[in-house]
């Protein structure tokens, strides 16, 4: 480059650099005049000068809602608490964000080290993984149920303040306002909510309302009762307040179902592992049989062997559905999966699977029909039947793929087997010998030359394959 190139560059930059300094004077004056420092300084009296969490939690619930494989879990999170923090938008998102970090937090530490201890071995790199995944499902799970335990405790002692406000202000709606001022508490919210509607226009509908979201059957008991009370007064029974002894009722309702969950959760604490731990003890017990008798070998590395491992991961993961369905408390859950336009929907306005959804769904009208309807309305169920059958042929589909594929691998096994075992013609307890090995070797690769040779003629006889033997034998 030459020096005159250099100079002009110089020149050019050193412009620039006093172009760039001219430009942020004028600006900076400007904005002197502007409104830009009483923004500033309304800024400075609310801004957090130290690290706030509940701003990071914020950031962390838009950064999970981005991702996909995160955004499933999210949602579902969200769903739940929701209901709990009566579509509080702020605490719903950092509950489900403060839950969503916790686990991650927990799972991609072993993940990490599960890939890198068994990244020879895909086989328990899966099955360990998905050991994983099912136990951070748990873990989620198990941390919305504790708000909701919270919830319910908080409740017990919402309806011990409800009788001592009462006494005072012979009031319902009075009452529940002054008991709900804690905002410290879940329950609070859930308070303000009842007062709102005993307050409202139209309270009835209000309620109505109320009943689809609350959070358990003993908010919707409670708000019922008050209703009833604001509405038509209050009245003696055996010189005791009609209305008091039906929250106490509830009351003691709520104490009987949280010792009932207390004793779920002593019961099922480790049962949820327990059922899952089969899957990884697969591959231990295949190793220390194998390594002990030579014969088992042969059986695992064959259909009926790879058979048995798939049946034990199916029952393992059916024993585990089975352990959460009876650990579930049914509180918030029976709410969580109810979406208004769920992906049967989705998929059903599409006009080829339209046509072919109603092909199977019986007549309207017909008795078939009516019994559906009757088994979805005593089920308490909001699917409709076009979403039901959209499930059915869903699972037809999905099962007739996974079958396929488990027929095409067993068949692949049986071939490999085949054309891999070491060829003898007697069982040992214990390992081959290196030179039984050879030997046992150099007749499987024999035999394979002759399965290569014939392999696809379906007419051969036995006679030509002897023929075939004793030609090459002779060479």
């Amino acid at each position: 480059m030459s020096n005159d190139m250099i100079f002009i560059i110089m020149g050019i930059a050193g412009a620039l650099f006093f172009l760039i300094i001219v430009a942020y004077y004028f600006i900076s004056k400007k904005m002197k005049k502007s409104d830009y420092q009483k923004i500033q300084k309304l800024q400075q009296g609310t801004r957090a000068s130290n690290f706030s969490a509940e701003v990071l939690y914020q950031k962390l619930y838009v950064t999970y809602n981005k991702i996909p494989f995160l955004k499933r879990y999210i949602l579902k999170l969200r769903r739940r608490l929701e209901i709990i923090n009566i579509d509080d938008e702020y605490i719903t998102r950092r509950d489900a964000s403060k839950i969503m970090t916790k686990a991650l937090v927990v799972l991609l530490p072993i993940v990490t080290l599960t890939i890198i201890l068994t990244h020879t071995n895909y086989l328990i790199m899966s099955i360990v993984l998905i050991f994983e995944l099912f136990m951070t499902d748990t873990l989620i799970d198990g941390s919305v149920d504790k708000v909701d335990d919270k919830l319910l405790k908080e409740q017990v002692d919402f309806f011990s303040e409800i009788r001592h406000a009462y006494h005072e202000f012979n009031m319902v709606e009075e009452a529940i306002y002054q008991v709900s001022q804690d905002d410290e508490k879940d329950i609070s919210r859930q308070g303000e909510k009842i007062y709102e509607i005993l307050i409202s226009d139209d309270p009835e509908t209000e309620l109505e309302k109320y009943y689809d979201v609350a959070p358990n059957s003993y908010l919707k008991e409670f708000a019922g009762v008050s209703y009833l009370t604001k509405e038509f007064g209050d009245r003696k029974v055996d010189g005791a307040s009609l209305y008091l002894k039906n929250v106490d009722n509830i009351t003691q309702e709520m104490q009987l179902e949280i010792l009932k969950r207390d004793k779920l959760n002593y019961v099922f604490q480790s049962l949820s592992f327990i059922a899952i731990a089969p899957i990884l003890l697969l591959e231990p017990l295949k190793n220390w049989a194998i390594s002990n008798f030579s014969f088992v070998e042969s059986w695992y590395v064959g259909k009926p062997g790879t058979i048995v491992q798939i049946a034990i991961l199916l029952i393992t993961f059916i024993s585990y559905i089975l352990v959460r369905k009876l650990k579930d408390n049914g509180s918030t859950n029976g709410n969580s999966h109810t979406t208004e336009n769920p992906w049967q929907a989705k998929l059903y306005k599409k006009t080829i699977v339209k046509k072919i959804i109603n092909l199977f769904i019986p007549k309207e009208g017909s008795k078939e029909y009516r019994k559906i309807q009757k088994l979805l309305k005593d089920a308490a169920s909001r699917s409709k039947i076009e979403w039901l059958y959209m499930n059915r042929i869903a699972t037809m589909i999905v099962v007739f793929i996974c079958s396929l594929i488990v027929f095409v691998q067993l068949h692949n096994v049986a071939v490999n087997f085949v054309y891999t075992e070491p060829t003898t013609d007697y069982d040992l307890i214990g390992g081959l010998s290196d030179k039984q090995k050879k030997k046992a070797m150099e007749i499987t690769e024999e035999d394979n030359t002759f399965l290569d040779r014939f392999k696809g003629k379906i007419d051969v006889t036995e006679e030509e394959v002897r023929k075939s033997c004793k030609k090459i034998r002779i060479l």
